[in-house]
């Protein structure tokens, strides 16, 4: 039986760039540093962000941005605070989608790695009672 999510990993060139993001972005709290003893394919770090497992690992990064994306909740109030923490740490934005009424605000930003993350202050709940009353 599926419990739930494990935890997510990130493979990065760079560990404290990595961090850096985590931190000041998701308020991540870094758990675990591997230092120079690996346990798994490279020099690690694990944080907590909202009670989920996020491992970084040092490696190449992706070859393109695209789409795929991992989605962090926050608060319908933080939009700005959080848009303005992107921005100093000089991050690539992605134009959000076309948004209808009631399904929440969403950041998309890249890493340095081209990973894609979002930021959303809706539920899946509101976005289903909101497509629910179709598109009018």
């Amino acid at each position: 039986m599926i419990e739930g999510l494990s935890h997510i990993t990130f493979v990065t060139r760079d560990l404290d760039r990595m961090e850096e993001i985590l931190t000041t972005v998701f308020d991540a709290r870094k758990v675990y540093d591997s230092g120079d003893e690996t346990f798994s394919l490279s020099r690690e770090r694990f944080f907590d962000i909202g009670g989920v497992w996020v491992a970084t690992m040092e490696g190449d990064p992706l070859a393109d941005q695209t789409y795929n994306h991992v989605a962090f909740k926050m608060g319908p109030d933080d939009y700005d605070d959080r848009l303005a923490r992107i921005k100093h740490l000089g991050l690539t934005l992605r134009e959000g989608r076309a948004r209808v009424e009631g399904e929440g605000h969403s950041i998309y930003f890249y890493d340095d790695d081209n990973h894609m993350f979002e930021l959303h202050s809706g539920t899946l709940n509101t976005r289903l009672t909101r497509y629910a009353k179709g598109r009018a």
